[in-house]
């Protein structure tokens, strides 16, 4: 590698460095839950709107991400993000109410537009043979944060317990997810300062007219001999793209005929990613071990291998989706969810509830736990019927505090089946819809609306990640583990059967290639000669 490579490395995986925080942001919220619904008392749907907060503000930012890095620039812009995610992880750590942490993760989501500027920023300072490579460092750090995430929240929640007196003289104990929230913010500190390291974009610098600082910023990605090249490049990209249509115009495009098997290809997979519930596993991820009675300090250990198993098939995912390409990925990744989905399901519906004399008689942490006497030996055939007669005995508050230790104690069912069908359905998922629904976006939309369409789809698995998000806590209170994982499921079996039919692979093809694919015209003999005779297809 030489050094004009080994530059564009080093920036790269310093901008990429906000797909990490934006893992850690996401996932630390899972260790927390129960601690915020205590402090604060609050409702499912309120800790709903805790936890979607962030994936509320990506919502709100999406639309206004692009004309702020334009009229800003990519490193100013990037900066700034860095700057939200930290004010974010401050206010959320010190919090004095509800209404103020919302607020806080609110902001952090408007942070997580982090993602598609560090692509975008990669994708112009990167060499064309290190691009592909550069720009998948994101999608890692991502689940790179999420893992540590996970971590964090283990050895925080760990020490708490300890009693040690550095654990008490530094309130770990008293404030734990205050510390869980706050671990963010060396990162964030961290992140920020690099940022002073990286170059303006080239890019950018030439779309405002700037040439001789681009060529100045170039010298140091590339040779100096190809430079006046690419500026000459990247001013006649500029020129054909002024050139644009509306952006309303771009939109009757997405919904005009000829574009009809792409958009329906586009919004089955964006709504079908985050159907799986993906999101409601990763950020819940606490909460839901305990469903299976294996305690507080398990549920927080076991969350780990959420992430190590996340780790391991996004790289493998990466490394695969150009030789396997993206139909089979997709869709067999498709039929391994719904299956690891239908795993759990099956386990929970067979899961029996019944708290034995013996027990009542250790929880000495429940004051007065002789009001469960009419629960004992009674047999429960689901968890919403076990939890409505444990709030029916001990009030709301008292049950929700107490819930880990009454399911531990009470449950009878396969956890280690339902461990290894969450991993699986997390394996899956990285392995196939997570990363390559964006390598589909890269590729399945013409030069003249992607600018529109890949924002316009982006924001629909944006809304249905938080509306997932947002009432995973109600359909745990109103609809059980089982039925969860069965609405999951079918979800996602409905978008297999639309994409099953519609999805044309588009390994190996150009971008013109698959437009012919999607549009029905290489079939009709109009372009055909066109057509690369080994597509896959």
């Amino acid at each position: 590698m030489n050094r004009y490579d080994k530059n564009a490395a080093i920036y790269a995986t310093i901008v990429a460095m906000g797909g990490f925080l934006f893992g850690l942001d996401a996932a630390l919220i899972a260790g927390t839950v129960d601690f915020i619904t205590k402090e604060f008392s609050l409702t499912a749907l309120q800790i709903g709107d805790v936890v979607s907060a962030p994936a509320l503000g990506v919502l709100i930012a999406l639309p206004f991400a692009g004309y702020i890095t334009n009229r800003f620039g990519r490193k100013r812009t990037i900066q700034l993000i860095a700057v939200l995610y930290l004010i974010s992880a401050v206010t959320s750590a010190l919090a004095p109410s509800y209404g103020t942490l919302v607020a806080a993760r609110f902001l952090g989501g408007l942070a997580f537009t982090s993602i598609a500027l560090a692509s975008m920023y990669i994708g112009e300072i990167a060499p064309v043979k290190w691009r592909g490579k550069l720009v998948s460092m994101t999608q890692i750090n991502i689940v790179i944060g999420l893992s540590g995430a996970y971590f964090i929240n283990y050895l925080i929640h760990h020490w708490s317990g300890t009693g040690a007196g550095w654990v008490q003289s530094l309130g770990i104990d008293q404030y734990t997810w205050r510390w869980m929230l706050g671990s963010e913010i060396l990162p964030a500190i961290i992140w920020l300062g690099l940022l002073s390291i990286i170059p303006e974009s080239p890019s950018w610098l030439t779309n405002c007219g700037r040439i001789e600082e681009a060529k100045t910023n170039l010298k140091k990605v590339m040779p100096e001999n190809e430079i006046d090249k690419h500026i000459a490049e990247m001013q006649e990209s500029i020129r054909l793209s002024t050139e644009d249509r509306s952006v309303l115009a771009q939109m009757k495009e997405i919904f005009s005929k000829p574009m009809r098997l792409t958009m329906i290809i586009a919004l089955t997979i964006a709504i079908a990613q985050q159907a799986t519930g993906i999101n409601a596993i990763l950020f819940y991820a606490q909460t839901v071990f305990k469903q299976l009675g294996i305690g507080t300090d398990a549920a927080f250990a076991q969350a780990i291998w959420i992430g190590i198993t996340s780790i391991v098939f996004t790289v493998l995912g990466l490394l695969l989706v150009d030789r396997l390409g993206r139909r089979p990925l997709i869709i067999w990744g498709m039929v391994w969810i719904i299956a690891s989905l239908g795993l759990c399901s099956y386990v929970f519906n067979e899961a029996r509830y019944v708290l034995p004399e013996s027990a009542i008689v250790q929880m000495t942490d429940i004051p007065d736990a002789d009001r469960l006497q009419s629960l004992v030996d009674v047999e429960y055939e689901s968890d919403i019927a076990f939890k409505n007669a444990v709030r029916g005995a001990l009030g709301e508050a008292e049950a929700q505090e107490h819930q880990s230790l009454l399911l531990e104690k009470s449950i009878q069912m396969n956890a280690t089946l339902v461990l290894l069908g969450i991993l699986s359905f997390i394996g899956a998922f990285h392995f196939s819809v997570g990363p390559v629904m964006w390598v589909l976006f890269s590729e399945i939309f013409p030069i003249s609306v992607r600018a529109i369409a890949i924002p316009f789809f982006t924001i629909i698995t944006s809304l249905t990640n938080y509306i997932v998000q947002k009432f995973f806590p109600w359909q745990l209170e109103n609809m059980g583990m089982s039925t969860i994982f069965l609405f999951y499921a079918a979800t996602v079996a409905v978008g297999l059967v639309i994409l099953f039919f519609t999805l044309k692979e588009t390994k190996n093809m150009s971008i013109e290639e698959i437009q012919l694919a999607l549009t029905g015209k290489a079939q009709k003999g109009e372009t055909t000669a066109e057509v690369s005779p080994n597509t896959g297809m």
